[in-house]
Protein backbone atom coordinates (compact mmCIF):
# COMPACT_ATOMS: atom_id res chain seq x y z
CA UNK A 1 0.00 0.00 0.00
CA UNK A 2 1.28 3.21 -1.17
CA UNK A 3 1.94 6.26 1.29
CA UNK A 4 -0.83 9.02 1.38
CA UNK A 5 0.46 11.90 -1.38
CA UNK A 6 1.52 15.71 -0.25
CA UNK A 7 1.17 17.90 -2.88
CA UNK A 8 0.82 15.38 -5.48
CA UNK A 9 3.63 13.56 -4.55
CA UNK A 10 3.99 10.10 -2.47
CA UNK A 11 5.64 10.30 0.72
CA UNK A 12 8.69 8.83 1.19
CA UNK A 13 10.93 7.73 3.99
CA UNK A 14 14.38 8.96 4.80
CA UNK A 15 15.81 5.40 3.49
CA UNK A 16 13.83 5.50 0.47
CA UNK A 17 15.24 8.55 -0.56
CA UNK A 18 18.51 7.41 -0.29
CA UNK A 19 18.17 4.63 -2.04
CA UNK A 20 16.58 6.61 -5.11
CA UNK A 21 19.69 9.13 -4.84
CA UNK A 22 22.21 6.03 -5.18
CA UNK A 23 20.17 4.43 -8.36
CA UNK A 24 20.27 7.87 -9.84
CA UNK A 25 23.94 8.06 -8.93
CA UNK A 26 23.99 5.09 -11.48
CA UNK A 27 24.51 1.94 -8.46
CA UNK A 28 23.24 -1.35 -8.96
CA UNK A 29 20.99 -2.79 -6.35
CA UNK A 30 24.10 -4.52 -5.19
CA UNK A 31 26.43 -1.85 -5.11
CA UNK A 32 23.38 0.15 -3.52
CA UNK A 33 22.94 -2.50 -0.64
CA UNK A 34 26.92 -2.51 -0.17
CA UNK A 35 27.29 1.07 0.57
CA UNK A 36 24.30 1.16 2.90
CA UNK A 37 25.19 -1.95 4.49
CA UNK A 38 21.74 -3.95 3.75
CA UNK A 39 21.38 -7.03 1.69
CA UNK A 40 20.41 -7.03 -1.58
CA UNK A 41 17.01 -8.43 -0.84
CA UNK A 42 16.12 -5.38 0.71
CA UNK A 43 17.37 -2.99 -1.37
CA UNK A 44 15.20 -4.86 -3.94
CA UNK A 45 12.50 -4.32 -1.83
CA UNK A 46 12.93 -0.72 -0.88
CA UNK A 47 12.88 -0.03 -4.89
CA UNK A 48 10.23 -2.26 -5.69
CA UNK A 49 8.14 -0.08 -3.09
CA UNK A 50 9.77 3.11 -4.42
CA UNK A 51 8.81 2.46 -7.83
CA UNK A 52 5.31 1.48 -6.66
CA UNK A 53 5.30 4.72 -4.67
CA UNK A 54 6.08 6.97 -7.10
CA UNK A 55 4.03 4.86 -10.49
CA UNK A 56 7.33 4.82 -11.77
CA UNK A 57 7.52 1.19 -13.99
CA UNK A 58 11.53 0.97 -13.57
CA UNK A 59 15.03 2.66 -12.61
CA UNK A 60 15.08 5.11 -15.67
CA UNK A 61 11.52 6.66 -14.75
CA UNK A 62 12.07 6.53 -10.95
CA UNK A 63 15.31 9.25 -11.77
CA UNK A 64 13.22 10.71 -14.62
CA UNK A 65 10.38 11.12 -11.53
CA UNK A 66 13.15 12.17 -8.90
CA UNK A 67 15.03 14.61 -10.95
CA UNK A 68 11.60 15.97 -11.62
CA UNK A 69 10.14 16.34 -8.13
CA UNK A 70 13.58 17.90 -6.75
CA UNK A 71 14.67 14.77 -5.03
CA UNK A 72 18.00 14.04 -6.07
CA UNK A 73 21.04 16.06 -7.16
CA UNK A 74 22.76 15.47 -10.15
CA UNK A 75 25.83 17.76 -10.72
CA UNK A 76 24.62 20.59 -8.59
CA UNK A 77 21.86 20.45 -11.50
CA UNK A 78 18.23 20.67 -9.46
CA UNK A 79 20.07 20.50 -5.97
CA UNK A 80 17.76 20.03 -3.06
CA UNK A 81 18.29 19.38 0.28
CA UNK A 82 17.74 16.09 1.49
CA UNK A 83 17.59 14.91 5.67
CA UNK A 84 19.97 12.59 5.84
CA UNK A 85 22.36 14.29 3.40
CA UNK A 86 25.89 15.66 4.47
CA UNK A 87 26.25 19.20 2.91
CA UNK A 88 29.22 18.13 0.97
CA UNK A 89 27.99 14.96 -0.53
CA UNK A 90 25.65 15.17 -4.05
CA UNK A 91 25.06 11.52 -6.06
CA UNK A 92 27.70 11.77 -8.85
CA UNK A 93 30.34 12.60 -5.46
CA UNK A 94 28.90 8.95 -4.22
CA UNK A 95 30.13 7.21 -7.12
CA UNK A 96 33.86 8.10 -5.91
CA UNK A 97 33.65 7.56 -1.88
Amino acid sequence: MSAPATNGQPLLSDRELEVIELVAAGLTNQEVADRLELSKRTIDNHISNILSKTKTENRVALVRWALRWGKVCLDDVNCCTLPYRSPQASASEMLTD
